[in-house]
Order: C-alpha cells, then sequence, then structure tokens
C-alpha cells in the first residue's frame, strides 16, 4: 500500500498475513492523487496535485485528469495521438488475458510484457488465463475489442463486485473451469480473426500464494463499516488484489474488506481498532 505524506513524500506500506493495519479519517471526502507522466517502457513519473484539491473524477481532479498521460492509452488504438514517452511504452509486447473472479464474473484485459504477471496479481483474479501474444499495445487493445465485441467478455469488472464475490466465494474448480471455457472460446475467435501482429496462446497464470486464503471458502462476513468515515483496525489473514480477508480480534470472525476505498482519503495511523460486530456463522 503507497501511502502519501504531508509533505508530499511517498512510503510503501508492506501488506503480508499478519499485518495489523490501524487507522483512522481525518478528513471527510476523497482527494486527488495527481497524475502520471510516462517516459518509457518502464520509467513514469508519479506527481502529486499540486492544488491538494478534493478529487472530482474518480480519483483526481480536473486538471490532473487532464494532465494524465494514462487516459490516453485508451484511444491510441483508435488512432488518437499520444506523447513520445507514452508511446514507447505502448509499442512494447503486450498479452491479452481472460481473468475469472470469486463470484464466477470473467472479463479479457491486457497487461504489458513488463507487468504481465502483477497487473492480474492486483486486480485479485481468482483463475485466469493468458489468451494472446501482441507485438504491441495497439494491436492488443484491438484484439481486446473484438473480444469483447464477439465474445461478449466485459473490460472491468467493479471492485465492489469482486469484493462481494470474496464474501461468498464459488468453488474454486467452478471457478477455473468457467475460466478455462471463456478462454478457450476467446481463442477460437482469435484464431480466425486474420492479421499480423499477435499469436494465440494457452498459458496459466499463478496465483500469488497470499490470496488462496481469501478465495477459499471458509467462513467469512462483508466488513460492516464504510471504510470513509471514523476509526478501524484489523489483522489481514490474506489478500487478494486490494481486498483483504481480516481478523478484528484474536480468534474472532473474518470479514472481507475493501482497501481500494482508501484510494484518495486522509487517514491518520495509530492503534485504532474496528466495532466487533454480532455475527452468525453459516451452518453446513
Amino acid at each position: 500500500m503507497r501511502v502519501q505524506d504531508a509533505a508530499g513524500g511517498f512510503r510503501d506500506v508492506e501488506l503480508d498475513a499478519g499485518t495489523r493495519l490501524g487507522f483512522r479519517i481525518s478528513v471527510p471526502g476523497k482527494h486527488c492523487l495527481g497524475h502520471h507522466r510516462v517516459h518509457g517502457p518502464a520509467e513514469r513519473d508519479h506527481i502529486p496535485c499540486p492544488r491538494n484539491a478534493h478529487a472530482e473524477r474518480g480519483n483526481q481532479c480536473g486538471p490532473c485528469f487532464a494532465a494524465d498521460d494514462s487516459r490516453l492509452i485508451h484511444d491510441f488504438h483508435r488512432g488518437g495521438r499520444v506523447p513520445p514517452g507514452l508511446r514507447a511504452y505502448l509499442m512494447q509486447p503486450h498479452w491479452l488475458y481472460v481473468a475469472s473472479f470469486a463470484h464466477g464474473a470473467t472479463k479479457v484485459g491486457t497487461a504489458s510484457a513488463l507487468r504481465k504477471w502483477h497487473r492480474l496479481a492486483e486486480q485479485g483474479a481468482v483463475a485466469a488465463r493468458y489468451i494472446a501474444r501482441a507485438d504491441d499495445g495497439r494491436i492488443v487493445r484491438l484484439l481486446e475489442d473484438l473480444v469483447t465485441r464477439d465474445a461478449g467478455l466485459p473490460q472491468q469488472i467493479r471492485s465492489a463486485a469482486k469484493a462481494a464475490g470474496l464474501a461468498d466465494p464459488r468453488p474454486a474448480a467452478e471457478i477455473d473451469a468457467r475460466n478455462a471455457e471463456e478462454a478457450q472460446r476467446a481463442r477460437a475467435l482469435l484464431s480466425v480473426a486474420g492479421g499480423d501482429g499477435y499469436e494465440v496462446v494457452d498459458e496459466p497464470w499463478t496465483r500469488p500464494a497470499l490470496a488462496d486464503l481469501a478465495c477459499g471458502h471458509s467462513p467469512r462476513h462483508p466488513y460492516p463499516h464504510p471504510l470513509a468515515a471514523d476509526a478501524h483496525g484489523f489483522t489481514i489473514r490474506s489478500l487478494s488484489g486490494g481486498i483483504a480477508l481480516a481478523g478484528l480480534m484474536d480468534n474472532g470472525p473474518e470479514f472481507v474488506v475493501n482497501l481500494g476505498d482508501l484510494k484518495g482519503r486522509l487517514l491518520e495511523t495509530g492503534e485504532h481498532h474496528s466495532d466487533v460486530p454480532a455475527v452468525q456463522e453459516s451452518l453446513f
């Protein structure tokens, strides 16, 4: 988890099994996370919001959204103009994948060669397969649009839906079978699509071990408190993307916490605790 302090400096907070998080939301609302300038395949700068403004569009204010190189990625394959650094990033090899999540929802997506594994780990996929390797980012996004149009796979799954799925996950074998079926259907489309600059592949993605418990079928409950206000404290047991399986007390029930809700929030860390709700474990 990347945290920015009041002076604009950044530090990374390692999240692992056993990590204790305690914090209090100090100012209500979401604040702008700034913007990125892309200089090449592995080089980019994160520029904090110069106005310390409230977020207006997602996690950014209007000026930072307009200045962000990343927003131009989505129109590049349709002929949109991009700065030289972003063009260098987009012209590296890219991968097309099909990813499935805990509630069975499945999507198609892309990842640069340098972020091939991490992209899916950050998204919290339960099962995924790479279905094509493309010469560059323009070709891979044309393939992505083709799979969405002809196979009906969306390109985005909301984080709230992922968290709800992890609160009552489907069996792992069912998720993997669904993913294999959708990946095969998409590969069949790509095999007859024609065109140059890509090859169809069949390569499984390996999920990080830290996500195994969260993606399993142990008893758990949705976290009952909104992270946008008040004080919270819990111990992480497992982590799938930005969603944690956490305990509020030792040997107590586990809860699914969507840490993505903390993006853009001003908080103070400390020895804070979440109120423990009365819950009843399901009977099997």
